[in-house]
């Protein structure tokens, strides 16, 4: 029987055709519920791949720690906020994170805009559907274990998190951000790297060839209400020199004035070389949620913030000597309690939360910028130092000065 030519030509065209048509049929958003342990949708190439028992063992894992971090953790920051944050700014700034979408939602759920920066690299994921079993399973093992410091403590040990999530298919902070972003109820509808010029310009889909720009990625989501909401993720040198190669401070004032979140930031901006992003922080943000690893009280003019101290400072763990603050001590012997733990000292008894409330011109919080609640005033003379008791060991163990 003969065969036409333009019947052979018209059969090697849907073969070389018909990979890439399945490829992009597997989404930003299907992706990241796969890796979350979620159901993908209906027609995604990814849902036979949830038959794999690795799979739905990794799915049973992820359903019972989120469950029981939303219980015990994010619930309670949620309901905190809401309480305690009367107008928050449509843009979020949260310093020293790495990939912690988590932990900005839960304090900051009403932002539009969240820009989070970390040295780790944002790596990629490949189209799962393509790789063998045995490459998919190791891949959702290494994200487990990268997040379980998070997931029980509050921060990442970022040492860990580079060792599994280094190498391979699925790597760096952009298959955690998927996590997050999934578990949190968002939908992510386009993901694309971005790259800062020195300048702070965003280029989109490019890269920008110059050493020490800003890398990372941009995600557009939406949550349930189907509000458009903008993540940023930038891997960048946040020292005094870091920043200045990089252009990520001056993209960062094009955004602001912000909010801003600090934790487990690992006392870096107590040092003279971290002096830029802190004065940053100080001047582009309306208020300022941080534990004392976050800026040095003594930074703070009492003259702009109003300080509204929440849980209890003991000082910092045994990893970080020198660094006790007295002025702390004496704010919090004021504070009031929280049912939640942040920080290197993550249990709930032990942590301490400090929200600063830029004051206007004359030196008053106006009634917008002060939550309901608020009332407390400031302090108007300083009560007698109270110092903590020693406190138990609350690190687990490892190279804390890495750990967020």
């Amino acid at each position: 029987m003969r065969i036409s030519l333009s019947v052979v030509v018209l059969a090697l065209a849907f073969v070389l055709i018909a990979p890439a048509v399945r490829a992009a049929d597997v989404t930003a958003d299907d992706t990241a519920r796969f890796l979350a342990g979620l159901q993908p949708s209906a027609n995604s190439p990814l849902l036979p791949l949830t038959a794999d028992p690795a799979w739905q063992r990794h799915a049973k894992f992820f359903d019972s720690a989120f469950a029981q971090l939303a219980q015990q953790q994010l619930s309670k920051i949620g309901d905190w906020s809401v309480a305690n944050l009367a107008v928050p700014r449509p843009t979020m700034f949260y310093m020293f994170a790495g990939p912690d979408f988590l932990y900005a939602n839960a304090f900051y759920s009403r932002a539009t805009t969240y820009v989070l920066s970390g040295l780790e690299p944002t790596g990629g994921v490949s189209d799962l559907s393509a790789l063998p079993p045995d490459a998919v399973a190791l891949a959702l093992d290494n994200i487990e274990r990268s997040l379980w410091s998070l997931l029980n403590f509050s921060f990442f040990n970022t040492r860990q998190m580079k060792t599994d999530l280094d190498v391979g298919e699925v790597s760096g902070t952009l298959p955690i951000l998927y996590v997050f972003l999934a578990r949190s109820g968002m939908t992510i509808r386009d993901v694309k790297p971005v790259t800062l010029d020195v300048n702070g310009a965003l280029h989109v889909g490019v890269t920008v060839p110059a050493r020490g720009n800003a890398r990372g990625t941009r995600i557009v989501f939406a949550g349930a209400d189907g509000i458009e909401k903008t993540l940023y993720y930038f891997s960048t040198d946040l020292s005094n020199s870091g920043v200045k190669a990089s252009g990520f401070l001056k993209f960062c004032a094009t955004l602001a004035p912000g909010d801003s979140l600090i934790k487990s930031a690992s006392y870096l901006m107590h040092l003279a070389d971290f002096s830029a992003v802190r004065s940053f922080i100080l001047a582009n943000s309306a208020t300022i949620i941080q534990d004392d690893s976050g800026i040095p009280l003594a930074h703070y003019s009492p003259r702009k913030w109003r300080f509204l101290p929440f849980g209890r400072y003991l000082g910092p763990v045994d990893k970080f000597p020198g660094l006790y603050q007295q002025s702390y001590a004496e704010l919090f012997a004021q504070a009031r309690p929280i049912e939640f733990g942040i920080g290197y000292r993550w249990r709930p008894n032990e942590s301490n939360v400090l929200l600063s409330v830029r004051l206007s011109g004359d030196g008053t919080a106006t009634a917008e910028a002060l939550p309901p609640s608020e009332q407390m005033p400031q302090l108007a003379s300083k009560p007698k130092p109270r110092r903590p008791r020693p406190p138990p060991a609350a690190a687990p163990p490892g190279d804390i000065w890495l750990w967020r």
